[in-house]
């Protein structure tokens, strides 16, 4: 079973997700929370495996929320989801920052958000790679004139290095296997071996390290 939160400061929308997530059969709402400050409090004493986060509340609002949630004493596993109005947004960037696995526009389906969750709960691969990457791309412009590459960067292989380039251009294990001519299962392997390498907890994290550090370069993600 996957365990969520579901976090956001508008009562019809927490019910309307909760009705929807509940009603899957893998699926458990363990709670909701109107506000970040609630929503901390509830993933340390719940300890859901995915948060629906919200990024605009008032108070404590969902970046500040991630933030705090991942820092939780085992929380090594948690996932959140971020949910926003637009495709391109720099809460999203701060929230993917902070360590968010990916996000979802609030007009999305009621299958986008299920299969949304799941994904996320797997750790499998950014949700819209599409937009995701765009909305990286834009800010990483914007932020990062002069990359500085992390020192950690030197201890992958080449074709550690090639792994990451294809997760960086929204490409799941199984197209990367295809892409490189080799086995998902040697995929697998090569993308923990980097996430070892990196201290990187999902590919979000792994997306937002490609472009900000120059390994990739907006623009040319290897796809």
């Amino acid at each position: 079973m996957i365990n969520v939160l579901i976090v956001d400061d508008q009562t019809i929308v927490r019910a309307g997700f909760a009705a929807l997530l509940a009603a899957q059969d893998d699926i458990t709402v363990i709670g909701e929370a109107g506000d970040g400050r609630e929503a901390v409090a509830l993933a340390e004493h719940r300890r859901p495996d995915v948060v629906v986060m919200d990024i605009r509340m008032p108070g404590m609002d969902g970046i500040e929320a991630t933030r705090r949630i991942l820092a939780l004493p085992g929380s090594e596993n948690v996932r959140v989801l971020v949910l926003t109005t637009f495709d391109v947004d720099e809460y999203v960037y701060d929230a993917l920052a902070v360590g968010a696995s990916g996000f979802l526009l609030k007009d999305a389906t009621a299958d986008e958000l299920v299969s949304a969750v799941r994904v996320v709960a797997r750790g499998d691969s950014l949700l819209a790679p599409q937009v995701t990457g765009r909305l990286i791309r834009e800010f990483t412009k914007q932020r990062r004139s002069r990359p500085q590459a992390p020192s950690e960067l030197s201890t992958l292989t080449a074709r550690e290095t090639e792994v990451l380039v294809l997760i960086a251009g929204g490409l799941s294990n199984g197209e990367i296997a295809q892409r490189l001519f080799v086995s998902e299962h040697t995929v697998k392997t090569h993308v923990a071996r980097v996430f070892t390498k990196l201290g990187l907890r999902d590919r979000a994290q792994a997306v937002m390290l490609a472009y900000e550090s120059g390994v990739v370069v907006p623009g040319e993600t290897g796809s």
